[in-house]
């Protein structure tokens, strides 16, 4: 299996769920005007993103799990690291995390959801044969 066949490459590059070759989104997470916001249908396969109405609404659950995990992070990190920083700074730390993430959590929270429904489809054609000097 190649690494453009996995779901992590279409996570993590932010590509088509079907094809993993077309952008997901219509810019990246940063981008405040456009964020989260998918293309109607893939630009390479033309696959539906928007299948129905409120399909995204489960992507909080995954959203609320990243966030968690990101606090969770911050302060195991800051824990070892620097053992006598104050409750204050811990929570300030934490907070800084998750409002500079945010838009990345939500961008990672929507291709997740949907690399869950979606199923990839390799694309059709003769099946490369590699010998083992290849290998």
């Amino acid at each position: 299996m190649a690494w453009k066949d996995t779901m992590l490459y279409s996570i993590l590059g932010f590509k088509c769920p079907y094809c993993h070759e077309g952008d997901f989104f219509v810019s990246h997470p940063y981008d405040l005007k456009h964020t989260g916001d998918t293309h109607d249908t893939c630009p390479k396969c033309h696959g539906r993103f928007n299948i129905e109405p409120g399909f995204y609404y489960g992507a909080m659950y995954v959203s609320y799990a990243i966030g968690v995990a990101a606090m969770v992070t911050v302060w195991v990190a800051t824990a070892v690291l620097f053992p006598e920083m104050s409750p204050t700074a811990l929570v300030i730390s934490i907070l800084t995390t998750l409002i500079l993430g945010s838009p990345l959590f939500y961008a990672l929270s929507k291709i997740i959801w949907a690399n869950i429904f979606f199923k990839y489809k390799r694309p059709a054609g003769p099946t490369p044969v590699v010998s083992k000097e290849q290998r």
